[in-house]
Order: structure tokens, then C-alpha cells, then sequence
């Protein structure tokens, strides 16, 4: 491998996008080699101030040039599994976006392709573990110094979601990102999922109910909870507050100064995610870059993308009954212990 990691990113559109520019701006010890994207013309305007950097409309001829060490997954997830198990067949890191696959049967593939390779290849982006705020909470739960976490509050709210977004996406793109983070603030996998449908916005669009709670329990008895709102208007807004045995902490509230002035007071609302988990995205990939020349991975691992792909699945079946629906897992590799 190359002393500059030579990325591939495979997907130019907002998501993409918004990587291809960190790693030509913000991240060291890494450029872009290639972007891929079935609209050419994309791929081309995404790398026009790029020197070196190739355009192309196919990822596994991106995958066999030169100058490409690793893989930058940015599609949408239904094409995720191919690409992942191109790359695991050239030995070449990956940090692929969530989900890592739409489902618990092909991420459950990529695994299984991934402990025959033998080593850890793929991170998955799940960037909230990547934000202060909550290595910081993180940090409160594992030295205990409030005692045992004993319940998880969490609000998980966009301003608006354009015609299409349904109950499903609800999960599978909104609160997989609870699931995992979830799941790194315990240490525990989460064993049940149940959906509750109340009383709807009429700002939802035609055929989604907006919003739902969430309702999850981990190994060890920890419960939590997930308003999941994405019609919500005044902006973006994730908040977790934990309670401890000896006391409470919240994140994610408001950012900014608080101000009162002109007889009104206030502070400032992030407008979404980029500007909520910019840095967080910079810390994730710069951790991913420097791990990757070490022949390790930075962060989120496929048994993470695979463990949250269950966690979906169940709570897609729990929309749809209203039960407490049983998260299955198959067991868990050596290789991820």
C-alpha cells in the first residue's frame, strides 16, 4: 500500500460528494484516486479540480487501477453487497456508509466473506460514535462514575422528508443510527424491538405516519427509547439523555449561544445532519485513514453493520404488528470478539 492512501469512492452524490471534498481538503495521509458513479457526467464534475483523480461508471474497474488502496462506499444500500465483496476480494479496506447491507441475510454474506478473508477489512459509517458528545456520555457509562446506566432516552428529529420516505425508512435510515449508537453506549447487543404508532402529523407525507416511538431493550435489562420524528419543521435535532444510578446526563441539545435580546431569547437549531455531524464525519474518516495503514479498521465493524441490519428487520416487523418483536442474530465470530 501506498504511503497516501489512494480512495475510490464509489457514489457522487450528496453523500459522496460531501466525502470526496474531506478527503481533498480535511483528511491527511489520503487522496482521491477515482470516483465512481453510474451518471458519468457526476463522476466527472466531482473530480474536475482533482489532480491524478479518474472518473468512471464502473466500480470494479475502479477497483483494479493502480493507484487505488481502498474503498469508499457512498451508493445506495441495495448496491452495497457487490462492491463489499469485490473489495474483499482484492484485500482492500472499506468504510462503507450505512446501511452496510439492506438486510440481515446479506450482511450476515459480507460477514461470513469477511472471516474467511481472515482479518477485519470493513468499517461501517456510523458516525455518531465518532462525535464528542457522545464519547463523552460513552466514557460516563464505562468508569461508572454515576453507577450502572439503567435507561436511554433518545429524540431523533429531521425538518422535513421528501414523497417516498416510508414507515420502513423510518427505521432502516433514521433509527439504525439509535440502534448502533445504542449498542456502543451499553456494550450490548439489543435484544427486542417494539413500535408504537400514535397520533400523527398532518405534515407527514402521503402514506408514512410521523411520528412513532421506539421501544428497545438490551442483554443486560438497560431500556431505551426513540421518539423518531422527521417531519418535526423547526430543524435537526438528535438527543440522547442516560439515566444513571447517581444521576442524569443529556447531549445533543441546542447548539450555540443562548441569547436574550429584544425582548426574545434563544439559541440556534442545526439545519441537518451535515452541519450536526460534520466534525464527527471528519474524525470517522481520518480514524478510518490512519487505521487502514496499519491493516486495521478505525470504528464500526460489519458485525456492527450486520447486528443493526437485524435490529431493522425486527423493528420493520414490530411496525407492522405492534408486538415486542425478538431481535435474532446468529453467533457472533471470533474474528469481531
Amino acid at each position: 500500500m501506498s504511503r497516501t492512501l489512494g480512495v475510490a469512492v464509489i457514489g457522487a452524490g450528496r453523500m459522496g460528494a460531501d466525502h470526496i471534498a474531506r478527503l481533498n481538503r480535511r483528511i491527511a495521509g489520503a487522496r482521491v484516486a477515482a470516483v465512481v458513479d453510474v451518471d458519468l457526467a457526476r463522476a466527472q464534475a466531482a473530480v474536475a479540480d482533482i489532480e491524478g483523480a479518474v472518473a468512471l461508471t464502473d466500480a470494479g474497474e475502479a477497483l483494479a487501477l493502480p493507484g487505488v488502496d481502498a474503498v469508499l462506499i457512498a451508493t445506495p444500500g441495495f448496491l452495497h453487497e457487490d462492491i463489499l465483496l469485490q473489495s474483499l476480494g482484492k484485500n482492500l479496506p472499506v468504510l462503507c456508509e450505512k446501511p452496510l447491507t439492506p438486510d440481515a441475510e446479506s450482511a450476515w454474506r459480507v460477514v461470513q466473506a469477511e472471516r474467511e478473508l481472515g482479518h477485519q477489512r470493513i468499517q461501517v459509517g456510523f458516525m455518531r460514535r465518532f462525535d464528542e458528545e457522545y464519547r463523552q456520555l460513552g466514557a460516563v457509562v464505562r468508569d461508572r462514575g454515576l453507577g450502572e446506566l439503567l435507561m436511554l432516552h433518545c429524540a431523533h428529529r429531521n425538518p422535513a422528508t421528501p414523497e417516498g420516505f416510508s414507515n420502513e425508512m423510518l427505521i432502516h435510515d433514521s433509527v439504525v443510527h439509535e440502534f448502533d449508537v445504542i449498542r456502543f453506549l451499553t456494550g450490548e447487543e439489543i435484544t427486542s424491538v417494539q413500535v408504537r404508532l400514535g397520533k400523527p402529523t398532518s405534515n407527514a407525507p402521503t402514506g408514512q405516519h410521523d411520528p412513532q416511538h421506539v421501544l428497545l431493550e438490551t442483554e443486560s435489562g438497560v431500556l431505551a427509547d426513540v421518539e423518531i420524528y422527521v417531519n418535526a419543521k423547526f430543524g435537526y435535532q438528535v438527543s440522547t439523555q442516560a439515566s444513571f444510578e447517581d444521576g442524569i446526563v443529556d447531549i445533543g441539545r441546542d447548539t450555540g449561544p443562548y441569547v436574550r435580546t429584544a425582548g426574545r431569547w434563544g439559541g440556534r437549531v442545526s439545519p441537518g445532519f451535515e452541519e450536526r455531524f460534520g466534525a464527527a464525519y471528519d474524525v470517522e474518516v481520518q480514524s478510518w485513514v490512519d487505521a487502514a495503514a496499519r491493516g486495521e479498521i478505525g470504528g464500526p465493524s460489519a458485525w456492527d453493520g450486520y447486528a443493526t441490519a437485524a435490529c431493522c428487520e425486527a423493528g420493520v416487523e414490530a411496525q407492522r404488528t405492534g408486538g415486542k418483536v425478538s431481535v435474532k442474530l446468529e453467533e457472533k465470530p471470533a474474528l469481531y470478539s
